[in-house]
């Protein structure tokens, strides 16, 4: 019997032990900071490195003292698969908290989906889909998001017009069409996520109004905490990282803000003023 007990415990011991190695094993690259990105898909990232996640990739580059290489892929269907997946590099460098795919790291900024208008828009100081102005308005948003749901729950989707969620932005590039089609009156507004339109308002010619959308009432949210994604399993580096964030937040912080990108509180329920500590 002792002896069977003892047989157990090691077994046992081997097990766990072994789950907790692979829990906490390093699979990443020594010799470079690896990064998964999109080609082109500004203003998050492109092959020439004008994305704010590329800015972000160089800055912890810089920081860890490696040389940056990307493993480019159209982020859409089998990204995640076919990059961290695959072991081709070792971090996304901005994604949404809580995704099953990647193991999240701590969020280094939250952010929202924004209602866009022209400046001389009667549109243009909405902040809330519920608004009674926007009955009969013809509404720009991305199909199959979540600002898609509330709009139908407020009888706004019969006359929206809808622009397509997964693309390859190579070739596509639905934001930048809704920027046009307000611009040129095709739709009297128009609902994207946060980065996007705070960026693509902010570069327009003329600039935009960008409000983050606050106040919608129940299911789905509208903000989100966006992390760095690494792969399951990987707590070690995933440390490394939280720890480099809570370093360089205000670094972190600033090319944000270069980039136009709506900067919300905690909880999503204010926007982060620039000179605020």
């Amino acid at each position: 019997m002792r002896v069977w007990k003892a047989s157990l415990a090691l077994c046992l011991s081997v097990f766990f032990g072994g789950q907790a190695q692979a829990q906490t094993a390093d699979l990443v690259a020594k010799t470079a900071f690896r990064v998964c990105a999109d080609p082109a898909n500004m203003p998050f990232s492109n092959k020439a490195g004008e994305g704010f996640e590329n800015k972000l990739a160089e800055l912890f580059a810089e920081k860890l003292e490696l040389p940056l290489r990307y493993e480019w892929f159209p982020q859409a269907t089998g990204f995640i698969r076919r990059t961290l997946g695959e072991k081709r590099c070792d971090v996304v460098m901005a994604y949404a908290q809580g995704h099953e795919l990647v193991l999240n790291t701590n969020h280094y900024f939250v952010s929202s989906y924004v209602f866009v208008a022209l400046p001389d828009s009667p549109l243009a100081d909405v902040t809330t889909l519920s608004d009674e102005r926007l009955k009969g308005k013809r509404i720009g948003v991305i199909a199959g998001s979540p600002p898609a749901t509330h709009m139908a729950r407020n009888g706004l989707i019969g006359k929206a017009k809808g622009y397509h969620l997964v693309v390859d932005r190579r070739v596509d590039s639905p934001a930048e069409k809704m920027l046009a089609d307000i611009k040129d009156g095709t739709v009297d507004a128009g609902v994207l996520w946060g980065p996007i339109g705070g960026n693509l308002a902010k570069s327009s010619d003329p600039a935009l109004t960008v409000t983050p959308l606050l106040n919608e009432v129940g299911a789905p949210r509208m903000f989100y905490r966006i992390t760095m994604g690494v792969r399951p399993g990987e707590l070690v580096w995933k440390r490394k990282l939280n720890s480099m964030i809570r370093r360089n937040q205000k670094e972190i912080d600033e090319i944000l803000e270069e980039f136009g990108i709506p900067l919300l509180r905690e909880m999503g329920d204010g926007v982060i003023e620039k000179d605020a500590e």
